[in-house]
């Protein structure tokens, strides 16, 4: 179920910073307590394929999103000690050496099952033994949350495996939000920042589309 609109989960998950120390992170009051936007960013596993490249893509724009006002946070169901162990190889080995912003390791999955984002399917129950079986791989897809200052989701997006993110485009939608938050108005198709938007009525639209 989508949570666009609602406030995030209030849980603490564990968490690897870049220095190698495992910390405990509830996303949602790293967003009110810090007054910040939030961006959340799920991958499969580590030590995988297209998922060193979206870390690196995301540590690349890191001076963009803290312009923003905006925190970046990496999350898998990995162990945190995994997590460090890709964080000390070398991107020639396939590694993320230099990702600095924190990595949830949500092992335990409280927190990727009450999102329902993990590749689970056929969830089957043996009434003798009490016993529950799945297929897939229980692990996450490539979701993304976008979250404001007061803990309200207000983008979510899930990719399949094979599919990597742009992440231009979660800056785009955060210069939207910020726009809207700021001005009142709504943002059309294809907005960028510095270009026309639209006030919240027909009237509005009708400007809008009359100028094009």
């Amino acid at each position: 179920m989508s949570i666009v609109g609602k406030k995030f989960p209030d849980l603490k998950v564990n968490a690897m910073n870049d220095l190698g120390d495992t910390i405990e992170i509830n996303v949602l009051e790293e967003a009110v307590k810090n007054n910040k936007k939030v961006v959340l960013f799920w991958y499969p596993k580590d030590f995988t394929y297209v998922c060193p490249t979206e870390l690196h893509a995301f540590q690349e724009a890191l001076p963009e999103f803290e312009k923003r006002n905006t925190i970046v946070i990496g999350a898998s169901c990995d162990t945190a000690e995994v997590h460090f162990a890709w964080l000390s190889t070398s991107r020639d080995d396939g590694g993320i050496e230099g990702v600095s912003y924190p990595i949830l390791a949500d092992s335990n999955r409280n927190l990727s099952s009450r999102l329902g984002i993990l590749d689970i399917t056929n969830e089957r129950y043996d009434e003798e033994t009490g016993d529950v079986t799945v297929d897939g791989d229980n692990v996450t897809y490539r979701a993304t949350y976008l979250i404001d200052e007061e803990g309200t989701v207000f983008h979510e997006g899930v990719n399949h495996m094979p599919l990597g993110r742009n992440v231009s485009e979660f800056l785009r939608m955060i210069d939207a939000y910020a726009h809207v938050q700021k001005h009142g108005e709504v943002c059309p198709a294809n907005w960028e920042e510095g270009k026309e938007a639209m006030q919240p009525n027909r009237e509005g639209t009708a400007s809008y589309l009359s100028n094009k």
